[in-house]
């Protein structure tokens, strides 16, 4: 009954009508990465959850940086999003920070909208897998690698053993796959805003004027003043993300953050960032 009431007095008085409600989700770092600040699904799910079931927003912005990381983790983060927009029936909207390559893109491509500043790196829809090889090192130093397996494949690839061309092909036929699924995402997401450009989807990287151009994201503009022109300059953010730690909170880190942060920080080093 206080519900109807309430409802109808917003009807017939103007000055109690509620302010447009837009959920800010903040998708920044490494996806899968190791690090207090990397991203995966089930550390950022409850935030995505928030962001759509709280009030009824008019829309879900997504505040993005990230080099991409984990083909998994940026389909689950991403399937949540899309599963969530459809079930609540809310538009979502992607604003690129610095980066949104590879799976920062598959993130990107989970809106309905994208947007860039003029100089966000986007693209890089491909596939990598980086390693090392140190058996002649171990070799050099009389180090005897001892391996016991129990499947053909199951030593595929080791650093510490020569490398072998079967090997090689089987990892490559893997990248290929999931490089598939990675156009796939981005064709149904995309659709007829898509170029016909060869390079497409060859793993390389533009700024947002050139992206434009090919249909990757649908122009230049920034978070605050183009949802306040959509919705009014009356909108209230809501913010939501990660809860950091109490030791993160007071600037703690252990030894392993230390590496963790120099693979995050080469990971933004491919694009110049």
């Amino acid at each position: 009954m206080v519900h109807s009431t309430w409802e109808g007095m917003r009807k017939y008085l103007p000055f109690l009508a509620s302010r447009p409600t837009v959920s800010v989700v903040r998708l920044s770092g490494v996806i899968g990465g190791r690090t207090r600040g990397g991203l995966n699904d089930s550390g950022i799910g409850p935030a995505i959850d928030k962001a759509f079931n709280r009030g009824k927003p008019a829309a879900v912005v997504l505040e993005i940086s990230s080099p991409g990381g984990s083909p998994v983790q940026s389909s689950l983060i991403g399937a949540r999003i899309r599963r969530l927009a459809e079930e609540k029936n809310i538009p979502v909207i992607a604003f690129v920070e610095d980066v949104a390559a590879s799976g920062g893109y598959w993130l990107a491509a989970a809106a309905d909208e994208i947007y860039a500043d003029p100089s966000s790196v986007l693209g890089s829809i491909g596939v990598i897998s980086a390693s090392f090889g140190a058996d002649e090192f171990i070799q050099r130093h009389g180090v005897e690698r001892r391996v016991y397996t129990a499947g053909q494949s199951k030593s595929m690839l080791d650093p510490f053993r020569p490398e072998k061309p079967e090997d090689v092909a089987r990892l490559k036929q893997l990248l290929e796959d999931i490089h598939g699924n990675f156009i796939d995402h981005v064709t149904s997401r995309r659709g007829s805003k898509l170029s016909s450009d060869s390079d497409l989807f060859t793993g390389e990287v533009w700024l947002a004027k050139r992206a434009t151009e090919l249909g990757l994201i649908d122009g230049i503009g920034h978070l605050r003043p183009m949802i306040k022109q959509r919705f009014g300059d009356k909108v209230k953010f809501n913010r939501y993300g990660t809860k950091k730690g109490l030791l993160s909170r007071f600037g703690a880190q252990i030894v392993g953050d230390a590496v963790d942060s120099i693979e995050e920080r080469a990971a933004y080093a491919r694009f110049g960032l």
